[in-house]
């Protein structure tokens, strides 16, 4: 009787992973993720070269015609531009070449954390947005004269790296719906529009009315607000658009776990 419950219970108790162990899988995973993404320069070179190319051409340039103002507003608006680009084409397109190819069910066979595969996607993907948010303060600091408070330098890079976190779910979504040579076409699709109709290329009062008053409803828009209150340029609470974005943020993850666990 007792040599049955200990035979019974034994898959139980071995299937418990110490803390330490379970730890050191997120880390790893987190690592493996950070390294190869870091590695691959057709994935590091792009986030890298849109936001800086056109905050070179913009940002600096107009910065000497139109002021220092002109400079900071485009600094804040192009880093959410750039950090929209890991958490969307690191995420998505990764997680739907990772379906199609099999990995993510070899990887769900292996004794690790569910979670820690998105963990370490999700780490990799605020990594990158801290390259992008450190590239272009150093373009405005150093070749448009932007001046910046260290709280304020602080303000942008936080924003950046927790801002990518709805843009990681938005991507993580897309994976789960477009097959792996559909997903980078499709996430262009959602990154340009999104960018242009929230403001991030210019002014939204460059935009027609019509157009300005559906911004709200893109999830780049509440972004961009909070970098433009960290960056001094406008002044009102980002409460309501870190809930805005923490809504969006849950819905997507919701909606892509649920498609995950229906189609794997």
């Amino acid at each position: 009787m007792n040599t049955v419950a200990v035979v019974a219970a034994s898959p139980a108790v071995t299937s418990v992973m110490p803390p330490r162990r379970v730890l050191g899988a997120y880390l790893a995973e987190a690592r493996s993720e950070c390294l190869r993404y870091m590695r691959a320069p057709g994935f590091l070179l792009p986030i890298l070269l849109f936001p800086g190319l056109f905050y070179l051409v913009f940002g600096v340039l107009m910065g000497k015609s139109e002021g220092a103002d002109a400079a900071r507003y485009l600094l804040a608006s192009y880093s959410v531009f750039g950090v929209m680009s890991p958490g969307l084409f690191g995420f998505g397109v990764s997680l739907s070449l990772e379906r199609d190819g099999g990995l993510l069910t070899w990887k769900r066979a292996l004794p690790m954390p569910p979670g820690a595969y998105l963990l370490g996607k999700m780490l990799m993907a605020m990594g990158a947005a801290a390259v992008v948010v450190l590239m272009l303060l150093a373009m405005a600091m150093g070749l448009a004269h932007v001046v910046l408070a260290p709280a304020q330098v602080a303000a942008l890079l936080a924003t950046g790296m927790l801002g990518v976190l709805p843009f990681c779910a938005l991507g993580m979504l897309v994976g789960t719906l477009i097959k792996g040579q559909g997903a980078p076409g499709m996430l262009q699709l959602v990154y340009l529009p999104m960018s242009f109709l929230s403001g991030l290329w210019f002014p939204l009062s460059m935009l027609p009315k019509t157009l300005q008053q559906f911004a709200p409803v893109w999830p780049s828009y509440h972004l961009d607000r909070i970098a433009l209150v960290a960056a001094g340029i406008v002044h009102e609470p980002v409460l309501p658009h870190v809930l805005v974005l923490a809504g969006f943020a849950a819905a997507f993850f919701a909606l892509a776990v649920r498609q995950l666990r229906r189609y794997g």
